[in-house]
């Protein structure tokens, strides 16, 4: 009787720890935290390059941009949220580049999670995004970031010591650029 009760209890909780642990998932980025390492490809575009601050480089991680402050959208092209928010980012984007007081402390990007460079290049093309786009085809960064939904959005801050953390770190976009 004893060795069925416990036979019982292991058919029952076994598989409801595996299966929990499976469906775990990581905690999106978290202010005060850092960024995952993250190895992204220097865009090709001389422009490009200059406006990240790494122009002679293959690669680099994210904290690696020449700026102060490094706002990363998470984006889906497929994702009509993302598609709406665009024009409100590149807004901002011309916002910062304008003012003088910013153009040089704060830099933009965008991941396309799911998405491949001919996805992310076409979206850049629709939207006439200005800023830097990144594939993340096969969703390595997108995990490494916790899944987070779409559009997401996180403020880096590099610091004086060469390391960084996260001021920001939020789901949706602003209603405008201002915001």
């Amino acid at each position: 009787m004893r060795f069925t009760i416990i036979f019982f209890f292991a058919l029952i909780f076994c598989p409801l720890s595996i299966t929990g642990a499976a469906f775990a998932k990581l905690s999106p980025p978290a202010v005060g935290g850092t960024l995952p390492k993250i190895i992204l490809t220097v865009p090709g575009d001389i422009e490009l390059q200059q406006y990240l601050g790494l122009a002679g480089k293959k690669t680099f991680s994210i904290p690696e941009i020449k700026a102060e402050i490094v706002l990363i959208e998470i984006f889906s092209m497929y994702w009509p949220f993302c598609q709406k928010e665009a024009p409100s980012v590149n807004e901002m984007f011309r916002k910062i580049e304008s003012d003088n007081s910013l153009k040089d402390k704060v830099k933009l990007i965008g991941i396309g999670v799911g998405n491949s460079k001919f996805e992310v290049e076409y979206f850049k093309k629709v939207y006439n995004i200005p800023f830097p786009l990144f594939p993340d085809g096969d969703f390595a960064i997108h995990k490494k970031l916790g899944e987070v939904r779409t559009p997401y959005f996180i403020g880096l801050q590099n610091l004086a010591n060469g390391g960084h953390r996260i001021f920001y770190s939020k789901l949706g976009g602003a209603r405008d650029a201002d915001t």
